[in-house]
């Protein structure tokens, strides 16, 4: 009946699926004649138009403006950084844009299987399974950065080819170049500046199909961070997450009750293992693919369960993903607002549309977010058509007018526009997980996660997902022996993100790693050891919260990323520009996770002087070393100059303990350390913190802007430590 009743009004509502949508006016030109001339829509920012744009885009479809103020405070400058030209044709609209000997390119959203971009080709498609290097992702963003100081976002929808350099137009009057080489080692026997043209002039193209037209916004550095800085402002600047996100999260096993979900957090307190977040898996619904949002019988009282587990001070998030089953009570409401397309027999709402967006979200700020729940994790709102074929098609039509293809492209964004309403309805923040999004993300509390779990490429991305505005996490599930264990928990502390999803396994994995026995209580023998190795792991995330907290207000107020490649700092050093195994955090710190089975770690430290964080051995910059990498420790180290503010690592982040500090003052000519209080509401209010450090009298000291809120300081700091002075 309800299949037929869905059915019966799409047939009714076809002509309105392809009438303009609301946002019809936005993102186009007055005619159809390309625009040669840039127009500066912002400081720094200039935008390229080109024929008749479509409506529906990423920038006509945002629903955060960018932050004008922050804009005008980075470097000025003059003229727009590149040249852009345009062909408009049967195919679509096909850009250009010179591009220079040994210019570096970056970017393209979540690429798993390439850093450096120059030379490559990439379709950016939205992809649940990206495995090869073809532009597919779970997160492609028609944005990258170049060495040469400048960014570029095609503002389309559609799923755009870029080709970044190497590509030969023929001359006019063809004729064997003078430079022409012999040989018989072919492409084969290229080295890979030759075979990628990176010593050659050569030109940036983007085909975008369909399209008539099309918007193309260039950002200036001068250097390539003030680029990307540059575009998360455009954005709307980045997110600041409240402080328990920061801390550590456990997704329980989906089968669990009401009941055990609560003995799950007593174990974390009884173990003084901490933990700020517990995650419901699937089967917290009644009916999970599709979804019906309704709480299973296995949580007779959601609520009661909330309120205990707030007093026990855990937060909890709900996996879910956008389709909607028969069963929710709010399915028949939504069918004039959906797609045409089923996916798992549930609706696709159109998130393009306000109401969609609001029919959706009244029911989650009801009987989710009113009663406690603190996020979602927004599941499966990517694509997997090109290889396990359940989503929608991209010929699918929504009442927006958006077809299948521009809907998957945006999607993901749209759906965490509609679970961000939903917080700012009851104005608390929120933090969260989605497994798609796009661009102009920047501002989202949303991570991304995938499926896959190569633990080299998890840690590839936290690097890669920095250059447009993205957040990733390299979550653990499972582990093939202990060592990966702790590996892989080494390195999702250091991420936006810290979390074991155990969604699969009834008892934390460091009691067992292997599934069949974990699930029936069969823990292995010696596992207290693993246990509080790993407790010491997230005792060390606890530790930096305030120092990542700060990292994010300044990803907020500046654009800069708190997670970010070397080569965003250290642009003219040639040594890092293929570098995705280490990255840093903040300003002051390189992380170089380690996986399974490596003994020696190799670590290139940029300029300046470096210590280790665990030994505190002095390091010279700008040189490559190779270093053991026991098993207890994951290779980190310290900016000379560094105010480190470690905070008592406690069981949750609401402990006032959690703001005691012991300042660790690295190396000479120290730099104040800047923190933020913070109230933790929707706009929190931020009062700043510098720890300050007079060298001659050896002794340190803070400084506060502003008054906390109830006129009490939440950060002090208990000891002062000095290493390499």
């Amino acid at each position: 009946m309800q299949r037929r009743k869905f059915i019966n009004t799409v047939s009714a509502l076809s002509g309105m699926m392809l009438m303009p949508p609301a946002f019809a006016e936005q993102g186009t030109a007055s005619a159809d004649t390309p625009v040669s001339d840039p127009q500066q829509v912002h400081p720094g920012i200039w935008k390229f138009t080109f024929g008749t744009p479509e409506n529906i885009t990423p920038q006509s479809t945002r629903l955060i403006a960018p932050d004008a103020a922050s804009l005008q405070h980075l470097p000025g400058v003059k003229d727009c950084p590149v040249t852009v030209t345009s062909d408009i044709n049967e195919r679509g609209v096909i850009i250009s844009m010179p591009l220079q000997p040994n210019e570096y390119l970056y970017g393209l959203g979540l690429q798993f299987q390439s850093f450096q971009q120059r030379g490559l080709k990439k379709k950016l498609r939205v992809n649940a399974d990206p495995v090869i290097d073809s532009g597919d992702s779970h997160a492609p963003v028609p944005f990258f950065v170049s060495t040469g100081g400048y960014g570029v976002l095609v503002d389309t929808a559609r799923y755009a080819t870029f080709y970044m350099g190497n590509k030969k137009k023929q001359p006019a009057n063809a004729a064997k170049p003078d430079n022409a080489k012999e040989g018989t080692a072919g492409w084969n026997g290229l080295n890979k500046e030759d075979r990628y043209g990176l010593g050659d002039d050569s030109a940036i193209l983007v085909e975008v199909p369909v399209a008539k037209g099309v918007d193309v916004y260039i950002f200036g550095g001068p250097t390539l961070l003030n680029a990307v800085q540059r575009y998360n402002l455009f954005s709307g600047g980045g997110v600041v997450p409240p402080r328990w996100g920061l801390g550590f999260w456990y997704r329980v096993e989906s089968n669990l009750t009401q009941e055990e979900v609560k003995g799950m957090g007593n174990y974390f307190r009884n173990s003084k293992i901490p933990c700020d977040v517990l995650g419901l898996e699937p089967h917290w619904q009644t009916h999970s693919y599709s979804c019906s949002y309704v709480w299973s019988s296995n949580f007779p009282d959601p609520a009661q369960m909330l309120a205990d587990l707030k007093d026990n001070h855990f937060r909890v998030n709900l996996w879910e993903h956008a389709f909607v089953h028969p069963t929710a009570p709010f399915y028949d409401a939504l069918i004039p607002y959906s797609g045409d397309y089923l996916v798992w027999d549930g609706l696709v709402p159109d998130f393009l549309q306000k109401e969609g967006r609001n029919i959706f979200g009244a029911f989650h700020k009801k009987e989710h977010v009113d009663i406690g729940v603190s996020g979602y994790k927004a599941d499966e709102c990517d694509n997997s058509d090109f290889t396990r074929n359940w989503s929608f098609p991209e010929l699918s039509r929504f009442p927006s007018g958006a077809d299948g293809e521009q809907m998957h492209s945006l999607f993901g964004l749209r759906y965490q526009d509609t679970l961000l309403n939903v917080f700012n309805q009851k104005g608390v923040p929120t933090y969260g997980l989605v497994r798609s999004s796009g661009a102009l993300a920047a501002p989202y509390p949303f991570v991304l996660y995938s499926d896959l779990y190569n633990h080299r490429t998890f840690i590839h991305a936290i690097a890669q997902s920095g250059f447009t505005g993205l957040l990733w996490t390299p979550e653990v599930r499972d582990a093939s022996s202990n060592e990966d264990l702790i590996r892989r928990l080494q390195s999702v502390i250091f991420s936006p993100l810290a979390m074991v999803n155990a969604w699969y396994l009834k008892n934390a994995p460091w009691k067992q790693i292997e599934r069949e026995a974990n699930n029936k209580g069969q823990f292995a023998e010696g596992w207290q050891q693993l246990e509080a190795q790993c407790r010491a792991i997230i005792e060390l995330r606890m530790s930096l919260i305030p120092y990542l907290h700060a990292a994010f207000v300044r990803y907020k107020k500046e654009g800069i990323p708190p997670f970010r490649a070397l080569v965003m700092d250290y642009p003219s050093d040639e040594a890092v520009r293929d570098i995705s195994n280490q990255f840093l955090v903040g300003d002051s710190m390189l992380a170089a996770p380690v996986v399974e089975g490596e003994k020696m770690r190799k670590i290139y430290l940029p300029e300046g002087e470096w210590f280790h964080f665990w030994s505190y051995q002095r390091y010279s910059g700008k040189k490559e070393y190779e270093i053991e990498v026991p098993l207890e420790e994951i290779p980190v180290f310290i900016k000379s100059g560094t105010i480190l503010p470690l905070a008592k690592a406690t069981l949750h982040t609401a402990d006032p303990d959690s703001y005691q500090l012991t300042a660790w003052v690295f190396g000479n000519n120290i730099q104040p350390a800047t923190l933020y209080e913070s109230d933790e509401q929707l706009n929190p209010t931020l009062v700043k913190v510098e720890l300050l450090w007079a060298a001659a009298a050896k002794k340190g000291s803070i400084k506060r802007s502003g008054v906390a809120k109830g006129g009490v300081n939440q950060y002090s700091v208990v000891e002062w430590k000095r290493v390499g002075g």
